[in-house]
């Protein structure tokens, strides 16, 4: 999501790549390295979400340095909303982002990512025409696609011997304690909207208390609320069934044979993450600099073989692992994207309503959640007695 865990390639993967990508990571380091400008970029990401060396990949920030002379400081974090919190509390000191679409949408309705000068990204004419001037971004006016992919469930086979097609597995108490879902409220309630057939963009407060409802229903067969963890708990067969992000679900299957990926027949959420430039950011034309690099065909298509999303370039596929670029589960077919939703920003008090009914999921509704106060109040009420009393038997003996 992190929400881009990418873990290790497949042996057999590895085997195959190692050579083609250790001589196109030798050829692409060679000349000379410029000068350093003396100046650095903050760039926020997604954790695991650059091809960083590792496992004979190019190390992309490390090249940008060589090539350009500008140093860059590069953190992570785990959720849209971690991002959102961290630049709207002020502080932070950021060059580049890379949200997903709607919140982007956000960003853009709270004034808080710059116009991009697209003189400074040339490389964007290699952006394909279907994600340009996306309903989150009218006119792509402050962003530029870095990754797009689909959500989906992936399962067990060892545990589970039927063919998975509907998020309604999810709500399957033949495995309960087995379940795990996002810890994320747009991508759970996305997944009960797709059940109940609703959109994920409804404004309808019944609409939303509805697919809160069935949450509810499904939480005692939940095992936990994760993100990355889910790798983790699926390879260790802790747990047989789980939804995440294409692109992550495509090595998880790679690497276990045991492993199935299914997009749902319901539908689901098509996403674009994309590179942005906070208003405040303080070296613009640098990180235009860095967002064009990441454009560049041939960085794009190394970054993508290792980040292991789909490209919304269609020429940096010339530079990928033929295998990865004919797999349905990074481009799916036609069909499938036919039934995918993208989620916008949605108003402030559809927002609220979210998150209150998100809290009440997560704590098993308003009518538990009242009975653990009680309960609590009750305990403290005890033991504050219990100390007055005390105190009052001591004041007697000292008397």
């Amino acid at each position: 999501m992190t929400k881009r865990y990418f873990g290790t390639f497949c042996l057999a993967l590895s085997l195959m790549l190692v050579p083609a990508q250790t001589v196109f990571a030798q050829n692409l380091a060679e000349g000379e390295a410029a000068p350093d400008r003396g100046v650095t970029i903050n760039v926020y990401n997604w954790g695991e979400y650059i091809a960083n060396g590792t496992d004979d990949s190019l190390d992309i920030n490390a090249e940008f340095t060589r090539r350009t002379g500008i140093r860059v400081n590069y953190t992570t974090f785990d959720s849209n909303e971690a991002l959102y919190s961290k630049l709207a509390g002020g502080g932070a000191d950021y060059d580049v982002i890379i949200p997903s679409d709607y919140m982007v949408s956000k960003f853009i309705n709270e004034n808080m990512l710059a116009e991009l000068d697209f003189s400074n990204i040339p490389n964007f004419q290699y952006i394909d025409e279907q994600f340009r001037d996306p309903e989150y971004d009218p006119g792509s006016r402050y962003s530029v696609p870095y990754t797009w992919g689909l959500v989906g469930l992936f399962y067990n086979t060892d545990y589970i011997d039927e063919e998975i097609t509907s998020w309604t597995s999810l709500w399957d108490d033949r495995y309960a304690g087995k379940i795990l879902m996002f810890d994320n409220p747009r991508d759970s309630f996305a997944i009960a909207q797709f059940v109940l057939g609703q959109s994920v963009n409804t404004t309808d407060e019944n609409d939303w208390a509805e697919a809160a409802a069935l949450l509810k229903q499904q939480k005692p067969l939940v095992q936990a609320y994760v993100m990355d963890r889910i790798f983790d708990k699926m390879e260790s067969s802790e747990a047989w069934i789980a939804p995440y992000y294409a692109g992550d679900a495509a090595i998880l299957v790679e690497n276990s044979d045991n492993i199935r990926f299914v997009v749902p027949e319901e539908g689901t959420n098509f996403f674009v993450d994309a590179m942005c430039i906070p208003i405040t950011s303080s070296h613009k034309a640098e990180a235009e600099e860095y967002i064009n690099f990441l454009c560049d065909p041939e960085i794009a298509g190394a970054n993508m073989n290792y980040v292991g999303y789909s490209t919304p370039e269609s020429a940096a596929k010339a530079y990928m692992d033929e295998e990865m670029v004919a797999s349905p589960i990074y481009y799916p077919d036609e069909e499938i994207l036919a039934r995918t939703q993208v989620f916008v920003n949605l108003p402030e008090s559809t927002s609220k309503l979210v998150d209150r009914l998100w809290a009440e999921v997560k704590m098993g509704g308003p009518g538990e959640s009242a009975v653990l106060v009680a309960i609590i109040l009750g305990f403290l009420g005890v033991y504050i007695a219990i100390i007055i009393s005390k105190r009052r038997k001591r004041q007697r003996e000292l008397a």
